[in-house]
């Protein structure tokens, strides 16, 4: 056993290119755990730098000098800043007070609707369990109106982390989208100069995450106005509100269809009740969603995320329960990372199976038994 594992070790971890890899994501890792909430304005501005360093890129492929890309692109930034400052974040407050403001008429018709169940089918369900049902919803929806008042209570500190940010984090972007090569040369300055396995996984995950990412804020821009004209056509109220977070659900692969369907279907019924309107809702919401997953994300996305489903749905499921919200919203670009340092981890094993087959192969207890 004692050899076995020697072996192992030797032809997994005896490259010091696999260790420094191993060390720099496992450094990664620990300082978004322990430091994420600190650094939250440092890495949403090395995400929006990610996003316009590749349309200031494409500006300098047309023979746009780069110093005036750059400051294209952030006068387009801090103009998309303003409009969603003063334009569509009122609009969408104002549709979450009158949402909040109308909760409860709509809490008392769904318990009418669901005291009406046992009536008519009292073999599957008794008015004993719907009464527990309506006790359980009702402390869960205390719980939440007393969180909800806790935070109003903290508006003004809140309000004072916004305004910070709002400076910080454009002030951020302008550095990181000028000097980004000064930034990465004195962050690279600090590894080990043998650092290729590093390097080589570096180019596929920034070339891999950076088009993942510009393409999914295209994709939710898309989503978002599509359903939010669907929705104002079909004359369903908070279309504004529900389109926002329509949009925004395609961050989270596969559950945010499931979990913005709840709401659709509750806000569709308690407006229209069961008939051709709520139905219209229900299937403009299925068809935006079908249209999303099967053209307008494959369009966006093609050839950028070659990941399985079902290693996509693990994915979430793990980062999810790691970090919570923002893991699963980058669960994708981890599912990405991960599997490109499997890949090279799996090239670098074949490497040393041919460097090194005897020593392992012919450890005590790996030896084949001869026949007689």
């Amino acid at each position: 056993m004692k050899e076995f594992l020697l072996c192992w070790v030797k032809r997994y971890f005896s490259d010091p290119q696999l260790i420094i890899l191993g060390f720099l994501l496992l450094f990664g890792c620990l300082l978004i755990y322990f430091f994420g909430n600190i650094l939250a304005p440092v890495l949403a501005s090395v995400v929006i730098a990610y996003l316009l360093d590749g349309i200031a890129d494409r500006l300098k492929r047309y023979g746009v000098p780069m110093s005036l890309s750059i400051f294209f692109v952030f006068l387009l930034f801090l103009a998309s800043l303003l409009l969603l400052a003063l334009a569509l974040l009122p609009m969408i407050w104002s549709q979450i007070i009158q949402l909040l403001q109308e909760t409860p008429s709509m809490i008392a018709s769904g318990q009418k609707v669901l005291m009406r169940l046992p009536e008519s089918y009292p073999e599957y369900i008794s008015e004993t369990e719907i009464r527990r049902f309506l006790d359980y919803a009702n402390r869960e929806l205390t719980r939440l109106g007393q969180h909800i008042l806790s935070i109003s209570y903290a508006s003004v500190k809140g309000l004072i982390i916004l305004g910070v940010y709002l400076v910080l984090v454009p002030l951020l972007v302008f550095f990181f989208l000028k000097d980004k090569k000064k930034i990465l040369a004195w962050l690279t300055g600090f590894l080990p100069d043998e650092r290729g396995l590093a390097t080589e996984v570096w180019v596929e995950v920034n070339e891999q995450i950076g088009n993942y990412i510009r393409g999914k804020v295209w994709e939710i821009l898309i989503v978002w106005g599509v359903s939010y004209a669907v929705f104002t056509w079909l004359g369903l109220q908070f279309s504004m509100l529900i389109a926002f977070f329509v949009g925004l659900s395609v961050l989270l692969p596969y559950v945010g269809v499931i979990a913005m369907f709840i709401p659709v279907v509750f806000i569709a019924y308690f407006q229209f009740g069961w008939g051709s309107e709520f139905t219209g809702v229900v299937l403009a919401y299925a068809i935006i969603q079908a249209l999303d997953g099967n053209l307008l994300a494959p369009l966006l996305l093609a050839g950028v995320v070659n990941i399985h489903p079902v290693a996509i749905i693990t994915a979430v499921i793990l980062f999810g329960g790691l970090w919570g919200f923002w893991g699963m919203v980058f669960a994708v670009p981890l599912a990405t990372l991960l599997h490109a340092v499997l890949k090279v981890w799996f090239v670098k094993k074949q490497e040393f199976e041919t460097e090194i087959p005897v020593e392992c192969d012919e450890a005590p207890g790996n030896q084949k038994q001869e026949t007689p």
